[in-house]
Formats: structure tokens, sequence, C-alpha cells
């Protein structure tokens, strides 16, 4: 099994690297995160956004396997079947752990108003209730997909939920009733029911036959619950780690651990962002790249790539080798940065300055068919990260890959 992932504050790109990958593998399978995290995919002259759906899903052969490590909205994975189904997909290969936990309706709301409760200080979540869910899960309330063919446990939870939460989800308007939650969660139950499978003996099964298997994750390593720039985090563990304890799997099934980073930063939300650009740089960038949330909306926070956050990221995932996304964002200016130490203020205090290029490199298949310049910064970025880079990207569409 090899696993993909980001190794910046997510937004790196990783749904376009696993779908180029995807079609080596014989199972795609998403290890974390919820609907929170989006992927956009661009081939030829369609855009498809994914939220929970492994990435891999434009490729005809891989099975596509969303394990026990995530946190699914019924009504969102259903939106996202019935979407996949209309364009011609076969969405009998997509399949759901049973030990994956549901986000019902009380979680967003939950979400939200603990976000108002913050204040000046709030995180900058999504406000989907994934949080909300893995609260829950880690408190022995949750619901997982095995439970939603016992009606009976179903019920009791929820209505212990809205019970513990009342005086919260009292501040954030009205919800459907505890009823009206559990019918609508049994009815997709039922919709959803030729799609959940037995995890752990569906994953290690295809292991012991030989298939291969490529781990795709959430977000990226900074955001990571326990090692991210805490508590600007998401809720999931998003390092390679994370890997085997949601697909539950022991780490000697892992092979390769291919990082995915931008060959610039961005961040959305609050939270630390030591190498920001606070001016018409990282205008530019935002433009260029067109840094807005795939599930928000929100424009992304952008600054230079960042050595120190790289051999950080580099070191917790074991990475074997990394990927550099939208290089062709930088073509144009004329100084590029990266930042190579931090302050006392957290902020970046050092930089190490390259030289641009202004070709168009869209048409570069190839590292070596690079610019001059354009190659030296992907050999510095290599050395950050102490492992080889494989392969960058240098437009949107799916073959815009020099390797």
């Amino acid at each position: 099994m090899d696993v993909v992932l980001g190794v910046q504050w997510g937004d790196e790109g990783k749904g376009r690297v696993v779908d180029a990958m995807a079609a080596e593998y014989d199972i795609v399978a998403r290890f974390g995160g919820g609907d929170n995290a989006g992927h956009t995919l661009v081939v030829g002259d369609r855009t498809l956004a994914l939220r929970i759906v492994p990435s891999g899903v434009l490729q005809a052969h891989p099975q596509l396997f969303i394990g026990g490590g995530t946190v699914v909205s019924l009504e969102g994975v259903l939106g996202e079947l019935g979407k996949l189904a209309e364009i011609g997909v076969d969405i009998s290969r997509i399949k759901i752990s049973d030990r994956a936990h549901v986000v019902l309706p009380y979680h967003a709301a939950i979400d939200r108003a603990k976000e108002i409760e913050r204040g000046d200080g709030a995180l900058g979540t999504t406000g989907r209730g994934i949080g909300p869910a893995y609260t829950d899960k880690v408190a022995r309330a949750g619901v997982t997909f095995g439970d939603l063919y016992r009606p009976g446990v179903v019920q009791a939870r929820v209505a212990a939920n809205l019970r513990a939460n009342a005086a919260l989800l009292a501040r954030v308007g009205t919800l459907p009733s505890e009823d009206a939650i559990v019918a609508r969660a049994l009815e997709h139950a039922a919709t959803l029911r030729p799609h959940v499978v037995d995890g752990v003996e569906y994953l290690h099964g295809a292991l012991e036959a030989g298939k291969r298997v490529l781990a795709e994750g959430a977000q990226g390593t900074l955001l990571d619950v326990g090692y991210g720039t805490y508590p600007f985090v998401t809720s999931s563990h998003t390092i390679a780690g994370g890997a085997c304890t949601g697909l539950g799997v022991g780490p000697t099934a892992i092979g390769r651990v291919a990082g995915v980073a931008k060959a610039y930063s961005t961040r959305v939300g609050a939270g630390p962002f030591p190498s920001e650009l606070h001016d018409a740089v990282g205008e530019k960038l935002r433009e260029r790249g067109r840094e807005f949330g795939t599930v928000t909306g929100r424009p992304r926070r952008c600054g230079w790539f960042d050595a120190v956050a790289a051999r950080y990221a580099a070191r917790l995932n074991g990475l074997t080798s990394v990927v550099i996304t939208k290089l062709d964002v930088l073509s144009g200016l004329d100084r590029i940065a990266i930042a190579t130490a931090y302050g006392s203020d957290g902020g970046a205090s050092e930089f190490e300055w390259f030289e641009g290029w202004s070709d168009d490199i869209g048409g570069c298949r190839s590292i070596a068919a690079l610019p001059g310049a354009a190659r030296a910064y992907v050999r510095r970025i290599e050395a950050a990260f102490g492992v080889p880079v494989e392969a960058v990207s240098v437009g949107p569409e799916r073959s815009a890959i020099a390797i």
C-alpha cells in the first residue's frame, strides 16, 4: 500500500496527483477527514469537485474506498454518488467502511455555535460538523455506518446527543426533531446499503490477494490534530500514520509515501502562516492560482514556499518522494523566495531568493525541459524536503505533469 498526502496546510492539489496515479492501482482508499476536504479534478473540458469520494473515481479501473477513519455526511455522499452516476461513473465501485462515522444535522449546528462562541478566536472551520462528529467518536457517542442498520442504537444515540447539546443547539435556530433526524438517517442508510462493507475484511482481503492500494489523505500535514499548528488544525490525523489508523492496517503495509506540495504556500482560515505575503505578490498568487476554497469558496492566504515546514513534514511522514504542484503559477515573477528560518515572533525571518522565469511552462512534460531558473527552484525545494521530486505539475489539466 502506498500513501499520497498533503505536506502543507491542505489544498496542495492532492486530488489531481491521486487521479494521475490511480490507474496503476486496484483500490484508492480515503483514510481520514470528511466533506470539509474538497478536491477538484480537471480532465479535458470537465471539472469535477469532490468532497468525500476518493479522487481516483474518474479512472475506470480502481475501486474506491471510504475508510473507517473518515466522518461522512449521508446527504453529502448521496449527493456525490448521484452526480457521479449522472456523468456515467459506475458507482457500484464505491464502498464505505462500516467503521466510518456519520455526520448528522446537529453536528453542523454545534460546529457553527462553537465558532460563534469563540468570537475573535474562531478557528475558521468549514461549519460542516466535522469536528463535532469526531468529538462524538472519541466520546463513544457517535453513530457508525454499521450502527445505521440497528435502528434502536441510532435512536438512542441521537436522543442522547440532542439532550447533551440542547443549550448549545438552542442558540443556532431550529433543528429537525429527533424522530425526523432518525427517520432521515435510516432512509439514507437503506439507499447506501449496497456500498457499506466490513472495512477491515474488505481492505485486508484485497491486500492478501495482491491488490495494489493507494491511500489518499485529506487536508495537509500542518493541519494534523496532533502535530499541526494546534489549535488551528483539523480534527483528524492527516499524516502518514493516519493511514494506518484510518484504514486499519499496520505500518508494515505501507510502501512509498509521496508528499504533495505547492510551489508556494497557502492557508485557509486562522492560524500561524510564517511566510504569508500581505502585498501585491500575494494577491497575484491568489488570482493566478485561483486560490479559493473548493468547499467554502473562501480566499486562501498566500505566501512563499516554507522550507522549515517542508523539513518538518518530511520527518513526520517519512516521505519517500514529493510532487510539486502549481509551478506554472510562479511564471512571470521577477524574483521568487523560499522561507528558510523563523524569528522569535513566529514569522519567517530569513529568505533565500531565486531568479524568476517568464517562459510559459505549460507544455513541459519533463523536469529537464523546464527553464533553468525553474529547475533550480525545484531542486531547492527537493533539498528542503530531503527526498526526490518525482513530478511537477505545470497546469491544472490531468496531463500537465513534468516528470
